[in-house]
């Protein structure tokens, strides 16, 4: 049943709604943060409790989910790992995994909030009582780490710099022209409590594509700015980034890094490149004729750093199913690099640990056929099981890099989460 309410309160509202479904095995929480978009349907998104999940990472997964959407007409939340790249390609993930995420999992919450200025939508058997629960729902007291942990990196610097070095000859040999490479950041036993985490995060490094998804004892804890594929009438769009710069203090320096991330061949040449790649997957769920980039080099500003970002549309062909559209165009080119397949081979070959839901996407499928879903980019991953602790970051490397300054940039990347994990060190 649906219901709509309104509250005088939305951010104390949606605090609350937080806290209330993190009393759950299973809840996520999707947060805008105020950030203007003609794409986006809500402010804040909730669910919480479980009626079906699919949690899959044999083959089939995307034909799973398929039937799993066909059988379930409501919002449905959820996540691609990076590593379904296996099923959409022929490709292989050797690589350690720490984490132990499926490579798929969407559920039908038992209840759901939409929030959207001073609008509360309540999707339940009984919205009024769920209505004055939240209402009435005393916001516990945080608790912070209770072990002090130490952040390690796969690579060392000097590791990762000569690694830059080697993919660097296969953009001279013309195997590839770019490759994402990504290294993790990683602390074991280390103990954390994952919603206060995410709402320092979030706070600290607020994004439009924000989350937290708790399945049992995996969290993913998400300050992502960056739009995978979404779905709006018969419009698909896609929004890579490519491009980063940090912020300055002074407003002049500040405005000067914007213009200087803009004018930059290198930034300029990676993003067209991915814009491409993206153009590219886009038209085989495409109407002939009907992919266009929208924006190029659009520039937007995080609290941590500039991003240039671009905006790729299309008309979708009729009869196409949305898990065969996604799967057209997973993962986001803007995660691996061009050509995408020879990219993600080489990937796995030079990174020291498998991606996992880094680098996948997250997000709902809606009852009328729509779906929004981000990349997850600026994420800490948490197994509570094994108490360790993960985070990615990674560069473009193109035959202009210079390694030194691909390894400051993962460093830059991280900065928000290394910053939250400090403040969570007893």
């Amino acid at each position: 049943m649906l219901k709509v309410f309104n509250t005088d309160n939305p951010e104390t509202f949606k605090l609350k709604g937080l806290h209330w479904a993190n009393s759950f095995s299973t809840a996520c929480y999707f947060d805008s943060n105020h950030y203007s978009d003609p794409y986006s349907a809500f402010d804040v998104f909730i669910a919480a409790g479980v009626k079906k999940e699919l949690n899959h990472s044999d083959k089939g997964s995307f034909d799973q989910l398929n039937d799993f959407l066909t059988e379930n007409h409501d919002f449905i939340p959820g996540y691609f790992a990076y590593d379904l790249k296996n099923q959409a390609e022929d490709l292989y993930s050797l690589n350690p995994d720490h984490l132990g995420f499926q490579d798929i999992f969407f559920f039908l919450p038992q209840h759901s909030i939409q929030i959207k200025g001073n609008k509360v939508q309540i999707t339940t058997d009984v919205p009024d009582d769920l209505w004055k629960v939240l209402n009435e729902y005393e916001i516990p007291k945080s608790g912070n780490a209770t072990s002090k942990p130490k952040i390690q990196s796969r690579f060392s610097r000097e590791e990762y710099i000569s690694s830059v070095k080697e993919i660097q000859k296969h953009i001279q040999r013309g195997d590839i022209y770019e490759l994402n490479f990504c290294q993790e950041f990683y602390a074991e036993n280390y103990c954390i409590n994952p919603l206060e985490v995410f709402i320092q995060l979030n706070d600290i490094s607020p994004t439009p594509f924000a989350n937290y998804f708790k399945i049992n004892n995996h969290f993913i804890i998400s300050a992502t700015p960056e739009r995978f594929l979404s779905r709006r009438g018969n419009k698909l769009i896609s929004q890579p980034i490519k491009g980063t710069s940090s912020r300055k203090s002074n407003i002049i320096q500040d405005e000067e890094q914007k213009n200087l991330l803009l004018k930059n061949e290198k930034e300029r040449s990676e993003n067209v490149m991915i814009v491409d790649l993206v153009r590219n997957d886009l038209t085989k769920s495409a109407k002939p004729g009907t992919v266009k980039v929208e924006e190029l080099f659009g520039l937007y500003s995080f609290k941590q750093v500039h991003q240039m970002i671009s905006t790729v549309v299309c008309q979708v062909k009729e009869d196409l199913q949305n898990t065969t559209i996604i799967s057209n165009t997973f993962p986001m080119g803007s995660m691996t690099g061009a050509p995408k397949i020879s990219a993600m081979q080489l990937a796995e070959k030079y990174e020291r640990s498998k991606r996992g839901v880094y680098s996948g996407a997250l997000g709902y499928f809606a009852p009328n056929g729509d779906f929004d879903f981000n990349v997850v980019i600026r994420t800490i991953l948490y197994n509570a099981d094994s108490n360790y602790l993960s985070f990615h970051a990674g560069s473009a490397i193109t035959l202009d890099s210079e390694p030194e300054k691909e390894y400051d940039e993962c460093l830059l990347k991280g900065m928000a989460i290394l910053e939250v994990l400090s403040l969570n060190t007893p």
